[in-house]
């Protein structure tokens, strides 16, 4: 049986760090950004985890 493709989406989207959680970026940080605070764009730079009811299905899609 031929080897699993990784999902192309997903590999632009998250990162599998060596502790084994994944992390994502945060949303709704790309435009109408005039009327956000400082205080919330400069949280929203940081990376978040991927939840645990969808750490099944993204590991999947790594290929992890």
């Amino acid at each position: 049986m031929p080897k699993m493709k990784t999902h192309s989406g997903a590999k632009k989207r998250f990162r599998h760090r060596s502790s084994g959680k994944i992390s994502r970026k945060k949303a709704t940080a790309a435009h109408l950004l005039e009327k956000k605070t400082s205080k919330r764009k400069s949280d929203l730079r940081l990376t978040a985890l991927v939840s645990k009811s969808d750490q099944s299905r993204v590991r999947r899609m790594l290929g992890v």
